[in-house]
């Protein structure tokens, strides 16, 4: 139990380092902002958009730390260290899902609040996207983690990864800008935990390919 807090402490750290967290929570808003201009002053209109606005927009700001989730703790050779050290490397990638989640997730919940505002939405409304985001980002956070160890070692990285996890991420984007109703915020629930089950085993699958 340490050793996962450790482990989940040191990539938070990391997250939060150099306003990584307000990096994400400035392109989200910038991404957000973009929206009222160009749609106009109908209130109306911006809240019925609002919420796939929303969501657009977090997919996008998710792209940002792709690059330095795993490609230096691979170029280091950190993962040998973790392999000859025993640890279960599926559960070593399950704790980086869950410390990248810590580290964008609730400065982004924060930023969607603002985000509510901008569109004029209601507090019932508001509600509804809070509740789709926070049921949504750890599965974000799984594709993340899942797309960097595909893509770590690659020239292009970042590129790579974002033709990856965007066409990945539609059902998110589908089922969480549609959370006013129920059935899509449990299918929503429903792919999060799927994504959150399966990165682990796949990251380190791609961790093993790239060091063997």
């Amino acid at each position: 139990m340490s050793a996962a807090l450790t482990l989940i402490a040191r990539d938070v750290r990391r997250g939060y380092a150099g306003s990584g967290a307000a990096l994400v929570c400035g392109f989200f808003l910038l991404a957000v902002v973009l929206f009222p201009f160009a749609i106009g002053p109908d209130r109306a209109m911006l809240a019925r958009i609002g919420p796939g606005a929303i969501w657009v927009a977090a997919l996008l700001a998710a792209l940002l730390p792709v690059e330095r989730l795993v490609a230096p703790d691979s170029e280091s050779g950190w993962f040998d260290q973790i392999r000859v050290h025993g640890l279960s490397l599926p559960l070593v990638m399950a704790l980086r899902i869950a410390a990248h989640w810590l580290a964008f997730a609730p400065p982004l919940l924060l930023a969607a609040l603002l985000a509510g505002g901008l569109f004029g939405l209601d507090a019932m409304a508001l509600g509804r996207v809070e509740l789709a985001l926070l049921l949504g980002t750890p599965g974000l956070a799984a594709l993340a983690v899942a797309t960097a160890s595909l893509t770590a070692g690659l020239r292009g990285a970042g590129g790579i990864a974002g033709l990856l996890l965007l066409p990945l991420a539609l059902p998110l984007l589908i089922f969480g800008a549609g959370g006013e109703d129920v059935g899509a915020l449990k299918l929503l629930a429903a792919v999060s935990l799927m994504l959150v089950a399966g990165s682990p085993w796949l990251s380190a699958a791609a961790i093993r390919s790239v060091r063997d």
